[in-house]
């Protein structure tokens, strides 16, 4: 398996050589150069598999020989074993043909612990084979931040770096992330927003000069190829749990930097029979803007309930522009120059292509809010915030009532007091055992300035010998 970068003029990687770049050397994604595709008959064969030995059919072509299959086997294993749930990833029904697939399951009660889990464990593996440390450079709208340093902690050849926009995620995403005390995890509150924290990111992969010759910078963001690659996974189990492949199921995704579903999309290519994406964003609205307009138009970033959306340079749409614009690196390059400084669009073609099986629809605060308190006046159920977003875009924008519409659940709700408490008369789920003495735990975090050079000369000035 090779993999080729989204603008077309950086050297194609295999899956190890990928997964310690991140970005690519010409500032594109790395996407596999061709996909496995699977028959119905193959998808079929999978339907009694657990999750983890699902996960190995998926992931392994996509791994290729960079791993034995039995060490791959143990570290899918090992990556899954703590979830809260035998199911790993359940489905919890909402109205006939309406279900969630609870994605929250995992140790930081996010659904970013599917890949972040499994890529900790990866980067252990090869660094451990080929003897190596490197940094590890992230940004987080508030879930993904927790996920890697819960996947990476106990990594002795890495050091990791969070930035995270200061006052800007829930109080127990921050808690989650700042109360992991150990020297080779530095998390860093940047007096900013999400986007300025993931520019400085790309810029910081864009030249790695500030760090020393010996160490290499890695993402774990979800431009890291192997973040979408592990996701792709519960796309398959949900619909193989509901009758696929024989029969079509329909997507609804909370998403604001687009990799959630866009390995959705990476699995109705590999075989997957889905009817419909539906992305669901919250007022932090390029997305759908652009879906329902052709017109890619940055706006300013609001503060919002469903912080984890708070994005508005979603980096993984660049992958399926590179697929709608027929894998045209240079077309690609030139539109992600200009949406720097004016409004962009792609050819009537290529939209008609987006159009074809991608909805989408934009919730603000108050109608989230409401959708919490429906669906429990519904059901008993009580939805994070981010979920809300994706029940309520499922219920305006589905094509097929007989399709069963599935809706990501990406957190658990007691990450979210703030907004189950202002949908009314509903008690706010407590923190799971494991998590329940979370606000007596001692912080440690860094703030500081929304400046490149303050970053990077703390990254230098606190790396472990």
């Amino acid at each position: 398996m090779r993999y080729i970068s989204t603008r077309g003029k950086a050297p194609a990687l295999n899956f190890e050589e990928v997964m310690l770049t991140g970005l690519a050397e010409d500032g594109g994604l790395y996407v596999p150069e061709n996909l496995p595709v699977y028959s119905k008959e193959q998808i079929a064969a999978w339907a009694g598999l657990s999750y983890p030995e699902l996960a190995y059919e998926i992931v392994q072509p996509f791994v290729d020989d960079a791993i034995p299959a039995s060490d791959l086997k143990e570290i899918i294993h090992d990556s899954y074993k703590d979830f809260r749930h035998s199911a790993v990833a359940p489905l919890v029904q909402l109205d006939r043909n309406e279900w969630v697939m609870e994605l929250f399951r995992g140790p930081t009660l996010a659904f970013k612990d599917f890949a972040l889990q499994l890529l900790g464990r990866l980067l252990d593996y090869v660094l451990e084979r080929r003897h190596e440390k490197v940094v590890i450079m992230g940004a987080t709208s508030g879930d993904t931040g927790s996920a890697a340093i819960e996947g990476c902690r106990r990594c002795k050849n890495i050091d990791i770096y969070i930035l995270h926009p200061h006052q800007r995620v829930s109080d127990v995403q921050r808690k989650q992330m700042t109360t992991v005390l150990a020297d080779n995890i530095h998390n860093l509150a940047v007096q900013g927003n999400f986007d300025d924290c993931q520019q400085m990111v790309k810029d910081s992969f864009g030249d790695k000069s500030f760090l020393p010759s010996d160490r290499k910078l890695v993402a774990v963001n979800s431009i890291n190829w192997a973040r979408i690659m592990a996701q792709i996974v519960y796309y398959f189990y949900a619909a193989l749990a509901l009758g696929g492949p024989h029969r079509p199921v329909a997507f609804s995704v909370p998403t604001g930097n687009f990799g959630d579903i866009f390995a959705g999309y990476l699995a109705r290519k590999m075989g997957l029979p889905v009817e419909q994406f539906i992305i669901a964003t919250n007022t932090n609205d390029i997305l759908h803007r652009f879906m329902s307009q052709n017109r890619y138009s940055m706006h300013e970033l609001e503060h919002t309930l469903s912080p984890s959306m708070d994005i508005m340079m979603s980096s993984n749409f660049e992958r399926l522009l590179f697929d709608l614009c027929d894998r045209d690196g240079a077309v690609i390059a030139d539109f992600m120059e200009r949406i720097k400084t004016e409004d962009v669009s792609i050819s009537d073609q290529a939209f008609a292509k987006a159009r074809a099986l991608f909805d989408s629809y934009s919730v603000d605060d108050t109608v989230t809010v409401q959708t919490i308190a429906q669906i429990y006046k519904e059901t008993e159920y009580v939805l994070d915030p981010h979920s809300a977003v994706g029940v309520k875009a499922a219920r305006e924008c589905r094509r097929n009532m007989q399709t069963p519409m599935i809706t990501l659940s990406t957190a658990h709700p007691a990450k979210f007091p703030e907004a189950v408490l202002k949908a009314g008369d509903i008690q706010t789920p407590a923190l799971p055992h494991h998590m329940a003495d979370l606000f007596e735990r001692e912080e440690r975090y860094q703030v500081l300035p929304k400046e490149l050079s303050s970053i990077q000369s703390y990254m230098v000035n606190s790396l472990s010998a």
